[in-house]
């Protein structure tokens, strides 16, 4: 992956000029934490004999060990500073004290990657020691980005304590492999921004109507008529590196298969066939709609290709999406308007939720529970009482969210934050200030815990590799913040400094993020809309000189 090595080696340096304006302060922290005291002492890592170490029951754990491997080199411990600089530091910033170590504490070893996982973690930033300490190792990587983020000037930090814990326990991305296929590598480099910003969840929309870029064991024929080409696709190595990779970073992966709208490719390369034939004038035309519910073959596939999914995704949950279903070509063909007679069918929702209710079925029977696009809640599908309900439609999503929680249902939100969306100018504000609780009983289903979360969805029409970090990043840490700070952390001036400064930190971490601020406005941030390591490409010219 592209890391912009260089500019991390040496002194680590002022991330940003935001931090130049608060240095007193010392560097903030993105999400912001349900608390934080500054004491005002300055101290120093002293990078000669610093370490990380591991105590507590699950101070072993391997999870734990990769972690201090990546924040070695993120706090820039990788290179030894010379000790005319630490002299100078220690002489201009006058620093009071050394760290030597940081302790990291994990009290259990439960390593349990679900919705109810602790994520809570203590930080207590003094010398000589550091001292992070959790319940689980997933709290234990979240209280070690928290402190990377509080260096600052080469190897200096301010004395802190933060208590921190998230408020949502579903912070998600979704990305969308079909109709702009991402490389493993860009999905990767993605997943790490999300654990700079504390999301922990990948809502994987990886195959839809136009390509088929899953490549199944059991069904090798769909990605190989589906995917545009032999080389777009993805492979159970693949998906294994990108499942193993989130969970290093405390991120669950939940896949995505849309059924029974949004297939096409791959589908129809499947013998006997499942999608609906559609007819003209009592002819069939060529062309197919969505999965034929009336076939036992299609639930014989679904059966096949979810238990192969189960051994592949660990996660306890699958989407299995249920939006969008077009009803024409259902309503085109004789034999689906014969059954529905049969079987006193009197709409396509009815026929829709038949469908929906035996692949619920199939997903109980194999041990997998399931989030579902709204519409399945809204069609009135008989569904397990922990179903998740991703709400996404835009327009009136209180009145959804409303009915969904009132019916006892998690409810997670997407609506208000899809950024494929884009528009000139700043518009993370809009997505920072949606509060997720704000709709007529909303204080009582947060408190129940029946707000499960946010999620930021990119839909890739117009979306690929080429662009898909920069577009997402940082506009996408607006919503994690919403997802993780206190309900009352909204003031959107205090926001777009530490936004800004958590930007310039992504790039230098290698993430190619957008800029947040107008630059061509000396009032906004005080005139410093620039970071101090700027972002540099990787380019490769095509001829050698």
């Amino acid at each position: 992956r592209t890391n912009n090595i260089d500019t991390m080696r040496g002194t680590w340096g002022v991330v940003c000029g935001a931090a130049v304006m608060a240095i007193a302060a010392g560097n903030t922290v993105w999400p912001k934490p349900q608390s934080q005291v500054n004491t005002g002492a300055l101290l120093m890592i002293d990078e000669t004999v610093f370490r990380f170490n591991g105590a507590g029951l699950g101070g072993e754990s391997p999870i734990l060990l990769d972690a201090f491997k990546r924040y070695e080199g993120i706090i820039g411990l990788a290179t030894m500073t010379t000790n005319t600089s630490r002299s100078r530091a220690r002489a201009n910033l006058n620093v009071k004290a050394a760290i030597t170590s940081c302790q990291v504490t994990v009290e259990t070893t439960d390593e349990t990657l679900e919705l109810d996982t602790d994520e809570s973690y203590k930080l207590v930033l003094e010398a000589p020691t550091v001292m992070i300490t959790a319940k689980t190792v997933f709290g234990a990587l979240y209280g070690l980005e928290t402190l990377s983020q509080l260096v600052s000037r080469g190897l200096e930090v301010n004395s802190t304590v933060i208590t921190d814990h998230p408020r949502y326990q579903f912070r998600a991305t979704m990305i969308d492999t079909s109709r702009h296929y991402y490389p493993v590598e860009v999905i990767l480099q993605h997943i790490d921004a999300m654990a700079y910003a504390k999301f922990n969840t990948l809502h994987w929309h990886i195959v839809d109507s136009v390509s088929y870029p899953f490549q199944s064991t059991t069904f090798p024929e769909m990605s190989n008529q589906g995917a545009y080409s032999p080389n777009h696709v993805y492979t159970h190595d693949d998906v294994s590196t990108v499942v193993q990779y989130s969970r290093n970073r405390g991120i669950r992966v939940i896949p995505e298969f849309d059924t029974p709208g949004h297939v096409d490719q791959g589908y129809a390369a499947l013998e006997p066939p499942i999608l609906t034939k559609c007819y003209v004038d009592g002819q069939p035309d060529g062309t197919t709609g969505p999965l034929d519910p009336t076939s036992e073959d299609t639930y014989d596939f679904l059966t096949k290709f979810y238990a192969e999914l189960k051994d592949l995704f660990p996660d306890k949950f699958v989407h299995v999406g249920g939006d969008e279903v077009p009803s024409d070509c259902w309503a085109s063909n004789p034999a689906i308007q014969t059954y529905m007679k049969e079987h006193n069918l009197n709409s396509f929702a009815d026929l829709e939720t038949l469908f929906e209710q035996r692949l619920l079925n199939i997903l109980k029977e194999q041990g997998t529970s399931y989030i579902v696009w709204q519409e399945i809640y809204d069609n009135g599908a008989k569904i397990l009482p922990d179903t998740v309900i991703d709400v996404w439609k835009g327009g009136n999503w209180q009145d959804e969210i409303a009915n969904v929680t009132r019916d006892g249902f998690h409810a997670v939100l997407s609506a208000p934050f899809y950024l494929n969306y884009i528009s000139y100018g700043e518009d993370w504000p809009k997505y920072y200030s949606v509060e997720p609780s704000n709709f007529t009983g909303g204080e009582a289903a947060d408190a129940k815990g029946l707000v499960g979360g946010v999620e930021v969805c990119m839909w890739s029409e117009f979306v690929d590799a080429a662009n898909f970090i920069s577009r997402e990043w940082p506009r996408a840490a607006a919503v994690s913040e919403r997802g993780w700070s206190a309900k009352d952390v909204r003031n959107v001036t205090d926001a777009r400094i530490r936004l800004h400064e958590f930007r310039c930190k992504l790039l230098q971490r290698g993430i190619g993020a957008e800029p947040i601020t107008n630059g061509g406005s000396s009032t906004e941030l005080d005139n410093h809309n620039f970071c101090l390591h700027e972002w540099v490409p990787t380019y490769k010219t095509p001829w050698t000189d």
